[in-house]
């Protein structure tokens, strides 16, 4: 099977100075349907960088990108909003919910662009549920965002991250604003997701949240410097609580929207 990620030889280099600043030199990286990878890196490492290509909201200065079997190097500004929308996932460390809209209203939010807008309103509204389902907050849908908890919210916004079921779930430091407890409970979705056969790539600078992944990748000046799997480090589930999202992301993969 075609790696869901493939790139070669790919390079970024920014000319907004007299000296040209290469953040990215020369990475090749095939990422397979299934895999949980860690993106590592001091600050200046590429890392950020390797993701804004990766989520297509930059161009490599050199080299090609293949997303689900796609080359996206060359696409246009449209064009590469499309397949944002219809192939990748986002969720972010800062949450970015929006402050008057309910839970429920934040994740049917990606489904009113691209190929889902032809659903009813019905049936829009019934994918969100079973989003917030997996994430176990199916009992929150109606809440507004100051009314949740942190590690509330990045839940919701994992929710909203899968609702256009991407090839891709991209999530920059979604642990970064949560305390300890919390980063694990999150941690524990992803893994339960992931379980489930959704590819996950995270950044993090966390080696604690780093060894929840499958797969750790270390760049160093704009240079993967070691690729490496990871011992498998589940958490139980009497550290998430009891989410009931194992249930509900089967039955969401098992009838998808076409």
């Amino acid at each position: 099977m075609a790696p869901v990620v493939q790139i070669k030889d790919i390079h970024k280099i920014y000319e907004s100075g007299e000296i040209p600043v290469h953040a990215v030199r020369g990475v090749s990286l095939d990422i397979h349907k299934g895999e949980f990878v860690a993106l590592m890196g001091a600050s200046g490492s590429g890392k950020s960088t390797l993701m804004n290509m990766l989520g297509c909201l930059d161009r490599p200065t050199k080299g090609t990108y293949k997303l689900d079997g796609i080359d996206v190097s060359d696409l246009d500004k449209n064009e590469l909003a499309d397949i944002r929308n219809q192939k990748l996932g986002f969720v972010f460390q800062g949450f970015n919910l929006l402050a008057r809209t309910t839970a429920l209203e934040n994740v049917e939010l990606p489904m009113l662009y691209g190929r889902h807008r032809r659903l009813s309103a019905g049936q829009i509204r019934e994918r969100a549920m079973h989003c917030l389902e997996i994430v176990g907050l199916a009992n929150r849908a109606d809440h507004m965002p100051n009314q949740l908890s942190g590690g509330q919210q990045q839940r919701v916004a994992i929710a909203r991250g899968l609702v256009n079921e991407p090839q891709v779930l991209l999530a920059d430091e979604p642990t970064g604003n949560l305390d300890s407890r919390t980063s694990i409970e999150v941690m524990g979705v992803f893994q339960q997701l992931n379980d489930q056969g959704i590819s996950i790539v995270m950044v993090t600078h966390e080696l604690d949240i780093a060894h929840y992944c499958k797969r750790n990748l270390i760049l160093r000046d704009g240079v993967v410097v070691r690729d490496e799997a990871v011992p498998n480090r589940s958490i139980a589930s009497n550290e998430l609580g009891k989410l009931k999202s194992a249930e509900a992301a089967a039955k969401l993969i098992a009838n998808p929207v076409n």
